[in-house]
């Protein structure tokens, strides 16, 4: 096994991890750690994808990215608003 299979596996645990969390109750979809380990598996997966490529799961892994970026900046922002309303 090469450096990046072992790196695209890690990817797979993570999002494997954080979605049996979620589907447990031990971790909250809202959560930055839930984004954060989604994002960061899915782009330990891509750096595999860029040795051994298939365009399918790359596009999903793109997408796996994004989405996990958007839960990030929705969690930024609610943690923004929450300070706002308690300094007020």
């Amino acid at each position: 096994m090469k450096w990046y299979d072992i790196l695209g596996n890690l990817g797979v645990l993570l999002i494997i991890l954080a979605f049996a969390a979620v589907q447990t109750g031990k971790l909250l979809p809202t959560r930055l750690s839930y984004s954060l380990m989604n994002l960061i598996g899915a782009a330990l997966i891509l750096v595999s994808l860029a040795y051994n490529f298939n365009l399918a799961s790359a596009v999903m892994e793109v997408f796996w990215i994004l989405i996990s970026a958007v839960g990030i900046v929705q969690w930024i922002r609610a943690r923004k608003d929450s300070k706002t309303k308690t300094s007020m």
